[in-house]
């Protein structure tokens, strides 16, 4: 009976002990393909020289690319934006064609949910995340409300919930009338509305200004819901760094649903695809315009002059794991 006994104690601790040390679960994850499509419209006859830039998704910790698949008129070449190291298409026209002119990239992605990531800084990084961008001052008005809103915290994650708790709590997602998408801190501290652009601008401003590094990456939107469909525009979203780690912030989308206030202090999920991160882009080779406020959409030029005549289009498909895998084969 003893002998039983101790028996059925070890087999429960081994089971115990075999349940302790598994590794822990892999994050919730996607597959799809994305077709980023833009159309130069109306080319003008007698242009001399066209030339066009589109941001290309990369892998990195939170997402992998498969496979890339890019259709255009001419060569294209792969340059990587200098300070940031974002991946950008360039074609070069001469003498392109009056009409219309396709540039499509079509990608086989897997997303995954950041939780945050531990990542030492350089004494180089550290500076440049906690400077300013154009639009988003770290001294002034931005500063005085960092310091109101952090007042009595202690530590930078305290700071940073703080920051995220106002900026979610007081601003709305609201993109009528005039001056909101451009990521203007300043016009979103006083209007109280924007755009995600508009949310992240100034809780990467109070942070810098705390003293807390903060970076801004760009993409677009995938809806929770499984299935294939039009994107209509971009997405952006903030990371903060405590704690030797990137915490990844979504303000925007929580303010739209409350209920996930307290999951996107801490987590992206995986129902999006970063193209690019960083502001103030000096695309390569430059563009005439000079530094980009940020890079999503296409950037067009035509004979030195920045050219609007582009229409967009987003679509995306869910693709089963194996299939993706497959796809990209």
């Amino acid at each position: 009976m003893m002998t039983r006994s101790v028996s059925v104690v070890l087999a429960l601790l081994a089971c115990l002990t075999s349940g302790s040390s598994a590794a822990p679960a892999a994050p919730p994850e996607r597959n799809f393909r994305f077709v980023y499509t833009a159309t130069i419209r109306q080319i003008p006859a007698g242009a001399r020289a066209m030339e066009v830039w589109l941001p290309l998704p990369a892998t990195d910790a939170n997402q992998t690319i498969a496979s890339l698949r890019i259709s255009a008129p001419e060569p294209v070449e792969i340059n990587r934006e200098p300070e940031w190291g974002n991946e950008v298409l360039h074609l070069r026209l001469a003498r392109p064609r009056s009409g219309s002119l396709p540039v499509t990239v079509e990608v086989v992605a897997t997303r995954r949910e950041n939780a945050g990531q531990a990542a030492p800084l350089t004494a180089a990084e550290r500076q440049r995340y906690l400077a300013p961008d154009r639009l988003v001052p770290v001294t002034g008005k931005i500063a005085e409300l960092a310091r109101e809103v952090t007042r009595g915290k202690q530590t930078d994650r305290e700071k940073a919930q703080a920051i995220y708790d106002y900026v979610t709590g007081t601003v709305r997602y609201d993109k009528t009338g005039t001056g909101w998408g451009r990521g203007d801190a300043l016009y979103v501290c006083d209007a109280r509305k924007g755009n995600c652009t508009d949310f992240h601008s100034l809780i990467i401003g109070m942070a810098r200004a705390a003293g807390i590094p903060a970076r801004f990456s760009i993409g677009f939107p995938l809806p929770e819901r499984r299935g294939s469909g039009e994107i209509p525009g971009y997405h952006c979203w903030a990371e903060l760094y405590v704690d030797g780690a990137w915490l990844p912030v979504d303000s925007s989308e929580a303010a739209k649903n409350p209920a996930k206030k307290k999951y996107f202090f801490g987590h992206h999920d995986e129902n999006r695809i970063q193209f690019s991160t960083g502001r103030d882009l000096q695309l390569n080779p430059p563009a005439q315009e000079g530094p980009l406020n940020y890079l999503v959409y296409p950037v067009v030029e035509v004979d030195g002059k920045p050219y609007e005549a582009v229409d967009r289009s987003f679509r995306f498909e869910d693709l089963p794991a194996a299939r993706s895998t497959a796809l990209a084969q």
